[in-house]
């Protein structure tokens, strides 16, 4: 009889075994910032604070002069606390006040994964002291540079991104991985737009595996095909474009609305607009401000068919809430928002900013 073992279900899912390339790289697919969850991740026009390493590098640029040096760092926690998804990164000023050069690290795991090849022993004797435990986990680091750009009416801002993406799981396989992402951003009055190119020149991770022999005996034992030694996963281009409008409603009023859409090249997906090779994932996100002190946040986004037994078609979403507090230099945001498996298991998100003002 075949021996099943908890970590196949988690290492044969990722993609260099399947040698799949659609969702590659999709843990950077999540998002980070409670406030980017709060608004269903619509937020690719209006992103200007150290969170835009990730969402549009170009948003980077719009940090006032007197900002200086601006930290950000996110935890949230899916599934029950199995994976754990976080995010660090600075942005440092240049002499230039219309340049920003950003850092950040982002990182998806899940820890504790017993790994259970060599429960059996020689003699076919249960021993659990052979069991140990790994961790899977997703890297990436991100360098980032913005740049405003002179144009005759409204501001103009262009940046980009050279990532380093790093795949482990356990001593089983490893992966690096590079790309780059090339970002947009115009604003004219309470407009705003914003374009960011993920993965331009289209991101490869080079995988390796290394299993021992006795753990190769194993998966041939249990009707297993042995992983490649060597391979490339490719992740394909996608482009993700918003637009939102800036009302002042009063002195003390603001209310921002965002509408962005995230096209992807990768084949078919199940999406609202769904097609081989484009598919298209639109987005929503509206933030109530009050004297620049206390913002109220909802968002939808992740819309998808979801066929009954019936054979019947619903629409579900991913809705998501949240609050934000600014306290001098320190911004303190809070989502609550679905994974957008449509089994309403909703996730904490709480992510911090400060800004380290250069002294007058």
């Amino acid at each position: 009889m075949k021996v099943r073992f908890l970590f196949f279900a988690l290492v044969f899912s990722f993609p260099f075994l399947l040698q799949a390339q659609k969702y590659s790289n999709e843990f950077l697919s999540i998002g980070v910032g409670a406030r980017a969850q709060a608004l269903g991740n619509s937020v690719a026009a209006g992103t200007d604070d150290v969170y835009a390493t990730y969402w549009n590098p170009a948003g980077l640029s719009y940090l006032g002069d007197d900002t200086g040096l601006q930290i950000g760092a996110m935890h949230s926690e899916w599934f029950a606390g199995v994976g754990k998804f976080d995010f660090v990164g600075l942005v440092l000023p240049s002499a230039n006040g219309n340049r920003r050069i950003g850092l950040s690290f982002t990182r998806f795991g899940v820890d504790n994964i017993p790994n259970t090849l060599q429960l059996y022993d020689a003699e076919g004797r249960i021993n659990y002291d052979n069991i140990f435990e790994f961790s899977a986990a997703d890297y990436a680091f991100l360098g980032s540079y913005a740049q405003k750009m002179n144009v005759k009416k409204g501001e103009l801002s262009v940046g980009g991104n050279v990532k380093v993406i790093r795949r482990v799981i356990g001593t089983f396989a490893n992966a690096w991985g590079f790309g780059i992402d090339l970002g947009a951003q115009y604003r004219s009055g309470g407009l705003r737009l914003g374009l960011n190119a993920r993965d331009v020149t289209s991101t490869f991770n080079a995988w390796k595996t290394n299993f021992s022999e006795e753990d190769k005996a194993v998966l041939i034992a249990t009707g297993n095909d042995l992983p490649q030694t060597s391979s490339t996963e490719i992740t394909k281009p996608s482009v993700l474009v918003g637009a939102g409008y800036l009302f002042q409603v009063s002195e003390k009023v603001s209310l921002y609305p965002e509408l962005n859409a995230h096209f992807t090249t990768d084949g078919q997906r199940n999406t609202v607009i769904s097609g081989d090779p484009i598919s298209i994932d639109p987005s929503l996100g509206l933030e109530l401000g009050y004297n620049q002190f206390i913002f109220l946040r909802a968002g939808v986004n992740q819309f998808q068919k979801e066929k009954d037994f019936d054979d019947s078609e619903s629409l579900i979403y991913r809705p998501s809430l949240g609050v934000g507090l600014k306290i001098s230099s320190l911004n303190v945001d809070y989502a609550y928002t679905d994974v957008g498996d449509g089994q309403n298991k909703f996730s904490h998100v709480i992510s911090l900013t400060l800004s380290l003002k250069p002294k007058g």
